[in-house]
């Protein structure tokens, strides 16, 4: 069950800016093997390449993905999560052994107010690999990406 503050939905404005957090179904570290993680990517890349979200910075750790998004299509925030949780969810479990559900129920969101907060943001959540103890720099991370760094 989500916790209280991860949502299914909620407010979606066009042009908002939203870090989205998602997780493994039981933390599992999916994202250990660059083979899965190259999926997920993937999915994230058609989400842009169909403007329904541009990808500002992200980055994917072993089980669980911070995403800076700006939503451009019509379909709001929670559907937009849910298409991209469905499609990479297909695409790992045509590869993964052990069945089961990819993600956590529901996401966390937090919709930046201000944009000054942007580059700060993609800052921190680019840094993650490198507070987590998993690389030495980041750009031993294979799995990250910031428009502006």
């Amino acid at each position: 069950m989500p916790s209280k503050d991860q949502r299914r939905g909620g407010l979606s404005i066009p042009g908002q800016v939203h870090h989205i957090t998602l997780t493994t179904a039981g933390r599992r570290p999916l994202f250990e093997d660059f083979s899965h993680a190259r999926l997920v990517i993937a999915e994230m890349r058609r989400l842009q390449e169909q403007n329904i979200v541009h990808s500002l910075a992200w980055v994917l750790m072993p089980d669980h993905l911070h995403w800076l998004l700006q939503l451009r299509g019509p379909i709001g925030l929670a559907n937009a999560i849910k298409v991209f949780k469905g499609r990479s969810a297909r695409r790992l479990g045509g590869v993964l052994e052990t069945g089961g559900s990819i993600w956590q129920a529901g996401f966390r969101d937090h919709a930046l107010r201000r944009e000054s907060d942007l580059i700060q943001v993609a800052r921190d959540i680019v840094a993650r690999p490198l507070r987590a103890g998993l690389v030495k720099r980041i750009g031993d991370y294979p799995s990250w990406d910031a428009q502006w760094l």
